[in-house]
């Protein structure tokens, strides 16, 4: 892993739990001390975390970062994970996704089908996002009608947010909607880190015949700020094969069919 990658890995650890300790860089991305130390003291140097004795914090521009820093996290699990959630939209159906990077991966798993490319007097599919990046990478597809919800820009996750979102999920209908999340649980359920994100994606989930959560193994247990949608709002789970037998029983037990890519 060369420097630039590495920092950008110290940045995601970040921010799952808003704090880091220069023995978890060291675990986590098999580095020496003084390699994590230089790294924490890099980043501090750009703003993007206060160093601590022991570790660092997370400054409000490093609290959820935006995909260019994550993409090459858990990427081909979260491939699998998107070639099986378009497995399950048939052509010409109405798609709902979020933001973030595994919404991102199906995006471009349906983007890619052949069936969805072929030239048609209607669309062959439709696509219905709050987040400006999925957005741009769909639009010169023009087969794929996208249709945008509006609403204020979140930096940290180039999502829309806010009234304006909502007045547009409310008078549409979805066959499907993909939702990607920051942490999930069987008792607890899906969470984000921004309360503002969870409502969107709840209001998205709800305007859908069917509730997809995506999201690779290392999320499971995990528990963000924010909960994403009424126990129950989701009927299906699509995760990687690093979810373990137990952890695949408590979502089942939960009501939930999971799907294992």
């Amino acid at each position: 892993m060369n420097r630039t990658a590495r920092l950008r890995a110290v940045l995601d650890l970040l921010a799952e739990t808003g704090q880091i300790e220069v023995d978890d860089i060291v675990e986590r991305l098999g580095v020496s001390p003084a390699t994590a130390r230089r790294d924490l003291d890099a980043l501090a140097s750009q703003q993007l975390l206060s160093r601590t004795r022991g570790g660092a914090t997370g400054q409000s521009v490093a609290y959820d970062l935006p995909l260019r820093y994550k993409r090459e996290q858990h990427a081909e699990q979260k491939q699998a994970i998107a070639q099986a959630a378009s497995s399950l939209v048939p052509r010409g159906a109405v798609v709902g996704l979020c933001g973030g990077t595994t919404s991102t991966a199906v995006a471009s798993a349906l983007a890619a089908r052949p069936d969805v490319a072929e030239p048609s007097s209607r669309p062959t599919l439709t696509v219905v996002t709050n987040a400006i990046n999925i957005a741009a990478q769909l639009v010169m597809r023009p087969q794929i009608k996208v249709v945008m919800t509006g609403g204020v820009v979140q930096a940290r996750s180039y999502e829309l947010v806010g009234p304006y979102t909502d007045s547009v999920l409310g008078q549409i209908a979805l066959d499907f909607a993909f939702i990607g999340v920051n942490g999930v649980d069987p008792v607890l359920g899906p969470t984000v880190h921004d309360e503002h994100e969870a409502a969107v994606n709840a209001l998205m989930a709800d305007r859908a015949e069917r509730a997809v959560l995506v999201a690779d193994s290392s999320k499971i247990g995990r528990r963000a700020f924010a909960s994403v949608g009424k126990p129950g709002a989701f009927d299906t789970f699509i995760t990687d094969d690093g979810i373990t037998t137990k952890q695949l029983n408590d979502f089942k037990d939960a009501g939930m069919r999971v799907i294992v890519a």
